[in-house]
């Protein structure tokens, strides 16, 4: 199941300050979003011939074009990992994002695998699996003040980047009340003060920080501080595979068949494959 998220403490009036860890050192972690006691049935999977996969043509490590001109990515490997289990023939077609929603309405597809996020804007359109990961939020330090933990109280009066306009600077003004928040255009100016010091902390998709820790644009200079933020309320409900409304029996034999895969391990293998520093 995904981690519950951190509670809100309220802020006390002389806060002890945590210790602090020299460098990151926690094992890598994989998500986990399936309870094994809710095992879904096994659907009539015989009823399906071919599931037509949509994605999209340009998020690495999530969807690109391999060296061979074909489909690739973490996503792609995923719905060829679906379709193994259902013993399905599988096509996967690229499109650009904001094509997607329509190509799946006209029939042009039968399944959106392109790490669209559960929305209650979008449920009115498709239907949505079971979520196969969530985008976390994380805070980032220079690795010489890494905290192993992170609440409210511990970030009082410290300066906190954030991309201004983001669910991560709402998150950070309705949580971290007291903390100096600083609000920045985009990643390059976010991460670069971090880099020079002018903030202590930076605050956002855990996922994109994850692949700029383990990057040569980082310089080494930084790592996580604290665990994964997911509050549905300001990161959504996770990202799910969009089906046409009503179409229960490949949403049902996805759901199944995601299963299947995390029971056996081989949604582990995946996720170790694409991220070598865990958003988690």
């Amino acid at each position: 199941m995904a981690p519950a998220p951190p509670p809100a403490a309220a802020v006390p009036p002389t806060p002890t300050p945590p210790p602090k860890a020299a460098a990151e050192a926690a094992p890598q972690a994989v998500p986990g979003f399936w309870d094994p006691r809710r095992r879904p049935d096994r659907p009539d999977l015989s009823r399906l011939t071919v599931i037509r996969f949509l994605t999209e043509t340009d998020y690495p490590p999530f969807n690109f074009t391999g060296p061979d001109g074909n489909p690739a990515g973490f996503n792609v490997d995923l719905a060829r990992s679906l379709c193994d289990e259902i013993k399905v023939t599988c096509t996967i077609q690229m499109r650009r994002f904001e094509t997607l929603i329509d190509a799946l309405a006209t029939n042009r597809g039968d399944a959106i695998i392109a790490s669209m996020a559960v929305t209650p804007q979008l449920r009115a359109k498709v239907d949505f699996t079971d979520p196969y990961y969530r985008a976390p939020a994380r805070f980032v330090s220079r690795r010489d003040n890494v905290m192993p933990e992170i609440r409210p109280e511990y970030l009082e009066g410290k300066k906190v980047g954030v991309i201004a306009g983001t669910s991560h600077e709402a998150y950070l003004k309705a949580m971290f009340t007291d903390a100096e928040i600083h609000s920045y255009p985009d990643n390059d100016a976010l991460r670069a003060a971090l880099r020079r010091g002018e903030v202590d902390f930076i605050f956002g998709d855990a996922i994109s920080l994850a692949f700029w820790i383990n990057g040569t644009d980082s310089g080494e200079c930084c790592a996580f501080s604290g665990g994964p933020f997911v509050e549905s309320r300001f990161f959504g409900e996770g990202v799910g595979i969009a089906v046409r409304k009503g179409n229960d029996l490949l949403r049902q034999s996805l759901n199944w068949a995601l299963f299947r895969i995390w029971e056996k391990g081989r949604f582990t293998d995946l996720w170790l494959r694409y991220f070598s520093i865990s958003p988690f």
